[in-house]
């Protein structure tokens, strides 16, 4: 019966199975994506200096936020609308990509000079322009990705994943051996862009995108997208303010460590929004068109299973952080440990609710999407800054936890909306939270 069922799973096509499926070939791409960054992470923090981890997650700042601030939905657009296997409307999200490719890396010409002096970082004036290609770069990627995202196929998409990753940090690691300077990061960040776009054209099945614009695709993309758009300006904040608040709070070297215990704390959750970002879209679209009760029981599973997993890793890493960092790191690093456990605790209470906004998102309601990411991020901004201002790193990454607490009853309303909470779920993890924070805190 067993061999019968994860046989089923395994080959059937049918939702659940092309859930599974999916969900273990995320779980590959990702944990193979991060092992191998992990081991160059190791590498170049020998051959590099903890200052140059500081300055590119001020590089990276910049950059994700001008992507973010000019996100119009996409993704999420070709995911769920019914056109989303119509190539015109495949063509025209690829032209709409690609010119606001160009646009980002105009806007990091323009920000560079600013940006170098806010942060008192001369060098970025040199830095931005070169990194911001990156963002035409990316343009250029074709929609196939998103088509296998659609239907749930990742198995080219994941090897495309994992080599475009492995040849792109091998190249990194080379340059820093040569060059010994921001610069091998910077290059190397460009060169993996390129190296993605290519594995793109070369192993991902479907036609090519051409440049096309049809009137109707674009209404539709951009009356998706119109609350996309204010959705990914404030959700910046949830995704890179730490960087940006304490950039202006730290030396280069206190964010370059700060860096590196982000990096192996948010393993987990970074894990789970992989998943969920490929995974809920398709799963709670064909909900919403059978709500049966024997689906919805499966859903709680599937939730409370992820969630379980989840929670289990950040235990983990949360427990083993000190003796971790030790190991792998040198003394330059060595306050990473502790860093590490606050990360990981400070994740739980947005880890407990991290598939609800989704829900959203599947049923065509990006504007709810949009006031619930607003009232998140001014929580969190307003609650990180002032847990930074008077209590250091730790007292900002108090005010994260507490600001996610403070946005859990908005979202709440919108996940019983789309017909997605589960109030038992949500209960029974927030008890296992705080018996964990309790435990490696007291």
């Amino acid at each position: 019966m067993i061999r019968a069922r994860i046989g089923m799973l395994m080959s059937g096509d049918s939702l659940l199975p092309r859930a599974f499926r999916s969900s273990i070939l995320t779980l590959v791409s990702f944990g193979g994506q991060q092992g191998i960054r992990l081991a160059s992470n190791l590498i170049l923090t020998r051959l590099l200096f903890p200052e140059v981890f500081g300055l590119m997650a001020i590089i990276m700042v910049v950059i994700i936020g001008l992507t973010t601030f000019s996100d119009v939905g996409i993704g999420p657009a070709i995911l769920q609308s019914k056109r989303g296997d119509d190539q015109k409307f495949l063509d025209t999200a690829y032209t709409m990509q690609a010119v606001r490719g160009v646009v980002l890396w105009i806007c990091c010409c323009i920000m560079a000079v600013p940006a170098a002096r806010f942060y008192e970082v001369p060098e970025l004036v040199w830095y931005l322009p070169v990194a911001g290609l990156t963002t035409i770069i990316y343009g250029l990627l074709p929609t196939t990705v998103e088509s296998a995202n659609r239907h749930l196929k990742m198995g080219r998409l994941t090897l495309v994943e994992l080599l475009s990753v492995f040849i792109g940090t091998s190249v990194t690691i080379i340059l820093a051996a040569l060059m010994g300077s921001a610069w091998a990061l910077v290059i190397g960040l460009l060169l993996g862009a390129i190296i993605k776009v290519i594995l793109v054209l070369r192993l991902l099945p479907g036609p090519r995108n051409r440049f096309t614009w049809d009137r109707s695709a674009a209404q539709e993309l951009i009356s998706f997208g119109k609350w996309i758009v204010p959705s990914t300006v404030v959700g910046f904040a949830l995704s890179q303010g730490d960087k940006a608040v304490l950039g202006r709070y730290l030396t280069l070297t206190e964010l370059g460590i700060y860096n590196i215990a982000f990096f192996l704390a948010s393993f987990p959750q970074m894990l789970a929004t992989a998943i969920i970002s490929r995974l809920m879209i398709p799963v709670y679209r064909d909900l919403n068109e059978d709500p049966s009760p024997h689906r919805k029981r499966r859903m709680r599973v599937m939730r409370a299973g992820m969630t379980a997993m989840v929670m289990l890793m950040l235990a983990a890493v949360a427990t083993w952080a000190v003796p971790l960092v030790e190991f792998l790191y040198d003394d330059r690093y060595r306050d990473a440990g502790g860093l590490v456990t606050l990360v990981a605790l400070t994740s739980i209470p947005p880890v407990i609710v991290m598939t609800y906004d989704q829900g959203a998102l599947a049923v065509g309601d990006s504007r709810g999407f949009f006031w619930l990411t607003f009232v998140r991020a001014v929580l969190f901004m307003a609650c990180f800054v002032t847990g930074a201002h008077y209590g250091g790193i730790p007292g900002a990454l108090l005010g994260q936890a507490v600001a996610a607490i403070l946005a859990y009853p908005m979202l709440v309303r919108l996940a019983r909306r789309s017909g997605v909470w589960d109030g038992w779920h949500d209960l029974t993890f927030a008890i296992l939270g705080l018996i964990l924070a309790w435990l490696l805190l007291g």
